[in-house]
Parts: C-alpha cells; sequence; structure tokens
C-alpha cells in the first residue's frame, strides 16, 4: 500500500501543478498573472512562464514593467533551447531598450545566440559567420566589458571551425586528385588563417598539388606549371625557414625544376634526334 502511494505521489503533484495553472491561464487578473509568471520564471517553468509571458506581451507594452517582462520573455526561449526565438527576442529587446542596463547582457546573449546554432563542421556555416561578426560588433560596442574575453574565444572558436571545413574540402580536392582546385584551397587557408599553427602544412599541401597538377597537365603547359611549384616553394623558404617540412618542400623543386630542364632540353633537339 505505501509502495503505491509512493508511485502515484508524482501523478498528484502534477495534476495539482496542471489545475494551478489552468486557473492562472483562466484568470482575468494581469497583475496577478504576471506575478505567477515570474514564478515560474523563478523555479525554471520556462514553458510555463513563457506562456503566460505571449499573452501579458500586449497588455503591459509602454509600462514600467515592460521591460522585464520582456527581458524574461527572452530568456525562457533562450532557456529552453530555441535559439531562433531567443535571437530574435534579444534583438527585439535591444531595439525596443536601447539604453537599459540589461543593454550589454543582452548584445551578449543575442551574438551567443548565433554560436548555440553553429551547426557541424561538414555544414554550411552561415551562424558561425554570423557569431564572429556579431561578436565582433559586441567587442567594438562594449570594449570595456567582462564579457570580452568570451567573445574573443568564441570568436576563436568559430575561426577553429571554419578552418577545419576549409581544410576538409582542400584535402577532399586533393584525394579526388583536383589538384589545381587542391593547390588554391591550400593556399586560400594559408591566407585566410594567418594565424594557423599549420601554415607551413597547407604551404607544403599546395605545392605538392601543383607538382602533381604539372604531372598529369598536357606537356605544352607542364613547364610552366613545374616553374609554379618552384615560385611557391621559395615563398614557403622565405615564410617557414625553420619549418621541419622545408626538405620536403625542397624535394618537390628539385622535381620540378629536373623535369623543366627535361623539357627544356627535349625542346631544342633536332626533329631528327626526337
Amino acid at each position: 500500500m505505501k509502495l503505491a502511494v509512493v508511485l502515484l505521489m508524482p501523478l498528484f503533484i502534477l495534476a495539482s501543478c496542471s489545475t494551478q495553472f489552468s486557473k492562472v491561464l483562466k484568470s482575468k487578473d494581469y497583475d496577478y498573472k504576471l506575478k505567477m509568471a515570474d514564478k515560474y520564471f523563478e523555479y525554471k517553468k520556462y514553458k510555463d512562464a513563457e506562456e503566460l509571458y505571449i499573452e501579458l506581451f500586449s497588455v503591459f507594452k509602454g509600462t514600467e514593467k515592460f521591460e522585464e517582462l520582456y527581458y524574461k520573455y527572452a530568456y525562457c526561449s533562450f532557456y529552453q533551447k530555441n535559439y531562433p526565438d531567443a535571437e530574435n527576442l534579444f534583438k527585439g529587446f535591444l531595439e525596443v531598450f536601447p539604453n537599459s542596463a540589461r543593454a550589454e547582457e543582452v548584445a551578449y546573449l543575442h551574438a551567443y545566440t548565433f554560436y548555440l546554432q553553429s551547426p557541424n563542421v561538414e555544414l554550411e556555416q552561415v551562424n558561425t559567420n554570423k557569431a564572429i561578426g556579431m561578436m565582433q560588433s559586441f567587442i567594438n560596442t562594449y570594449p570595456n566589458s567582462p564579457r570580452v574575453k568570451d567573445a574573443n574565444g568564441i570568436i576563436t572558436m568559430c575561426r577553429a571551425k571554419l578552418e577545419l571545413k576549409d581544410y576538409k574540402t582542400a584535402q577532399l580536392y586533393y584525394n579526388i586528385e583536383q589538384y589545381r582546385a587542391a593547390g588554391i584551397s591550400f593556399g586560400n587557408l594559408l591566407n585566410n588563417y594567418p594565424e594557423s599553427n599549420k601554415g607551413a602544412e597547407y604551404m607544403l599541401m599546395a605545392i605538392k598539388s601543383y607538382y602533381e597538377f604539372a604531372k598529369l597537365s598536357v606537356y605544352e603547359k607542364q613547364e610552366e606549371r613545374y616553374q609554379k611549384v618552384s615560385t611557391e616553394y621559395f615563398d614557403f623558404a622565405d615564410r617557414f625557414p625553420e619549418s621541419k617540412l622545408l626538405k620536403e618542400a625542397e624535394n618537390y623543386k628539385n622535381l620540378s625544376l629536373n623535369n623543366i630542364k627535361q623539357i627544356q632540353n627535349e625542346q631544342i633537339k633536332t626533329p631528327a634526334e626526337r
């Protein structure tokens, strides 16, 4: 008997809570409803609080209570991980209350929602790019904010994700023997992420890609394309003179110069010698 009571107790509590919320919902006392919405918010019952805030939004609009209502309403979406709605509500809050004491906090959260919507690296990174832009805008607007450190950290993480995505694209081009596209992509990695600690690796892959591209080219184009490998090597040596990858890059340069010599020797032969 005692066990049955224990098992049924949560159902009684749930039914009681549901009945209480139903009564609140039916009430015509808007101040009471707002008080209960705040109470539900305090107890982390964000779905119930949100339902009441939605109803009360137009009721208290333009009153002194509206700012806090709007603020908590936005947070309800955020805490329920409904980030697209939270994004719009935080943006709306800033438009309605640009001079609010909460503006800095809300501006950060608005930017943060884009980061939270950033997808897996294999997918399109629209929200990742937006997160970078919004966080940078936050830093520019609130340079002395204690949240600047976190904002910079998020920018760094977002850029790392974009870098990884671009690297995977470049490596895929190389793997499927689209060597010209691979060379361009690895070069872009170097230019787009100059702070990366993989710069030498990217440049070596660009050299390898251009070498393979030259090998597969028609005879008339090979000399020019082997010369591109040599040019890329000297750029590598200039940028990364201490790199442990320099020797491997030099090998591709030497192979390319040898191939250029062979092509040039072939070109000066008489038709009979050929």
